[in-house]
């Protein structure tokens, strides 16, 4: 028999992603089984506590077993954690060093939303690509600098490690791996029962992007705020940088080091999210739209919005404005 765990940390954690993961994956198990094949999966709830407190001592999970009883898994399911990260890393050391021992000893391991904050932690990320929910990217970004974090995928498949991103995208990754570990035709049985999408690549057209504000160098905070102010022109980064008295080559090296991204890249992410807005709160045609935030060309403003959306801007708005369809 093999063993599939989802661990159930101490600390402050989103029962929702804890219970998602049992139910589907039990169901799964199930339609296994009715299906003739004898090898079915052991799926149990684990941690370092015998009990684990939600939502004030609302709700409580008792997990079926401790880490310290479970020799071998296969896959370790790691949940979406509440904000404060670094305490429940902190209390959840004995998990963390598991988590890496399970590894050594060919476990797959995935982490749910943010439950990547507590995966990053064991160093198994370094080097390599992850997602998470797209409003913490920056947070995590300067807590793991050496891990390849992008946040517009929904899921990342990697040496044995899986991510996703945010909130009750979990179902997307909990249907991924139910394929991985069963079969296709379990997989779709399970999206089509609970009635979750299969096969979604990403969650671009979720992403609200509010800039990258978490560094120290006032001449980009600088500039950031002069293009988040100045949508509707067309800027020269040459003339923007010399307002700051930096040289171009300078002046980007220092802004992808600030922020992640190139002065372009910023600049589309602040328009198309300027874009975003006005497709969802007004019945402008997309050519107004498009000119409103600074673009005269209609198909390089649709390669932009299809690049960081995942849409075109007529989807985008049929799919966010129903008023503006009709």
């Amino acid at each position: 028999m093999k063993h599939i765990t989802i661990l159930v940390p101490d600390g402050e954690n989103n029962l929702s992603s804890i219970a998602g993961a049992y139910k589907i994956l039990t169901r799964a198990n199930t339609y296994w089984k009715e299906k003739g094949h004898k090898t079915v999966y052991k799926i149990e709830l684990a941690g370092i506590s015998k009990e684990v407190h939600f939502f004030d001592g609302l709700f409580t999970a008792k997990p079926h077993t401790s880490i310290s009883a479970i020799k071998k898994t296969d896959l370790i399911i790691i949940p979406s954690l509440n904000h404060n990260y670094q305490k429940t890393i902190k209390i959840n050391q004995p998990l963390i060093e598991w988590i890496v021992q399970q590894y050594k000893k060919g476990a797959e391991v995935a982490s749910i939303c943010t439950g990547a904050f507590l995966l990053a932690s064991t160093g198994l990320l370094d080097g390599k690509t992850c997602s998470t929910h797209w409003a913490f990217a920056d947070s995590f970004r300067n807590l793991f600098p050496s891990i390849n974090l992008q946040a517009d995928q929904l899921i990342t498949d990697e040496n044995g490690i899986y991510t996703n991103g945010g909130a009750y995208s979990f179902l997307n990754l909990i249907i991924y791996l139910t394929e991985k570990y069963f079969d296709r035709q379990t997989a779709i049985f399970c999206s089509k029962i609970f009635q979750i999408e299969i096969d979604r690549q990403n969650q671009s057209a979720f992403i609200m992007f509010k800039g990258q504000k978490m560094h120290e160098d006032d001449i980009i905070k600088q500039a950031q705020d002069y293009i988040e102010t100045n949508i509707d022109e067309k800027i020269s980064f040459e003339k923007l940088a010399s307002n700051y008295s930096v040289g171009r080559r300078n002046f980007d090296r220092r802004f992808i080091k600030a922020t992640g991204n190139t002065p372009v890249e910023y600049m589309q992410r602040v328009k198309i999210e300027a874009a975003k807005k006005l497709f969802e709160s007004s019945s402008k045609r997309i050519n107004e739209v498009m000119y409103d935030v600074g673009y005269s060309d209609v198909k390089a403003f649709r390669e932009v919005f299809r690049k960081i959306t995942g849409l075109s801007p007529l989807e985008y708005r049929n799919k966010y404005n129903k008023e503006a369809t009709i």
